[in-house]
């Protein structure tokens, strides 16, 4: 990567950046977009990184930046939707709206071989997300997200992560790179809710009507609640009960989890086999005797 940082004039990138980052050339991109706003990030994304794509759940942070790409290029990076199959009516409503909004085209990835709830739960059983919620976290969410970064060629996304939104992503930074290589653009990541709610407020940004409910982060519906009373965080009503848990599983490291969850899927497979291959018992009927 070339870069110039004369007080003359700005840092200068590869167009496109070449593939992969070294830890000087990430270091080198977050000190320069950390000055810019969220529209300056994505305009330098758009013209920098290659095989770009912005995977969204149509959460706020995710529909700002669509609307802030829709004003700065004709040809915005494509859009990826992971659907679980447990999304609340409004979610896949919203999605509708987006698309008629924006003119856009959604990449629409699903569990293996699922289409439906009732083909997810003939495979792997009903409420997996309480009997085993690390495997369900993967074939819900990250092998879709796999599968469509393979199949679609995907080299980097825009993500709608916040450091507000604390816990594992209080120190966010604009730019990264997870363990498979993928790099992760974050162009909100120094926002906080006030300024995004403004933004969609003062654009007319199609959201959630949930949101209009009491709730304030939505994701599927068997773990998306409404806030309670005094609970103000920006992703209350997300796993509760569940404090130790505040990402969905694209966030994590990837191989951890896949190793997890494959463990696991192997293991029950091989209950199944066990279960089935045992000789099945009979009772001899009793003999019936006279006085």
């Amino acid at each position: 990567m070339s870069s110039s940082t004369s007080a003359a004039s700005k840092p200068t990138f590869d167009k496109p950046l070449k593939l992969p980052l070294s830890h000087e050339d990430i270091d080198r991109i977050n000190a320069y977009l950390r000055d810019l706003t969220p529209e300056q990030i994505l305009t330098w994304a758009v013209e920098h990184v290659p095989g770009l794509y912005q995977t969204t759940a149509f959460g706020l942070t995710g529909l700002v930046a669509i609307d802030m790409l829709s004003k700065i290029t004709s040809n915005p990076p494509p859009l990826i939707f992971i659907d679980t199959l447990y999304h609340f009516p409004e979610t896949y409503e919203l999605v509708e709206d987006v698309k008629k909004r924006y003119n856009r085209e959604v990449h629409v990835y699903k569990p293996a071989g699922c289409e439906t709830v009732q083909d997810f739960e003939k495979k792997y059983g009903e409420r997996l997300w309480e009997t085993d919620e690390t495997t369900y976290d993967y074939l819900v969410k990250v092998e879709p997200a796999r599968r469509a970064y393979e199949e679609l060629g995907v080299k980097a996304v825009i993500t709608g992560r916040r450091a507000s939104q604390g816990a594992d992503r209080a120190n966010l930074q604009p730019l990264e790179v997870d363990s498979t290589g993928l790099v992760k653009l974050n162009p909100l990541f120094a926002w906080t809710f006030p300024f995004v709610q403004w933004y969609v407020d003062e654009n007319k940004v199609p959201r959630n009507k949930l949101l209009d409910q009491g709730y304030r982060s939505i994701g599927d519906w068997h773990s998306t609640a409404k806030s309670g009373e005094g609970d103000q965080g920006e992703r209350a009503g997300r796993w509760a009960g569940k404090a130790e848990k505040t990402e969905c599983g694209l966030h994590v490291d990837y191989f951890k989890l896949k190793a997890a969850a494959e463990e696991k899927l192997k293991q029950k497979a091989l209950a199944e086999q066990t279960k089935e291959s045992a000789p099945a018992t009979s009772t001899a009927p009793a003999v019936q005797t006279s006085a």
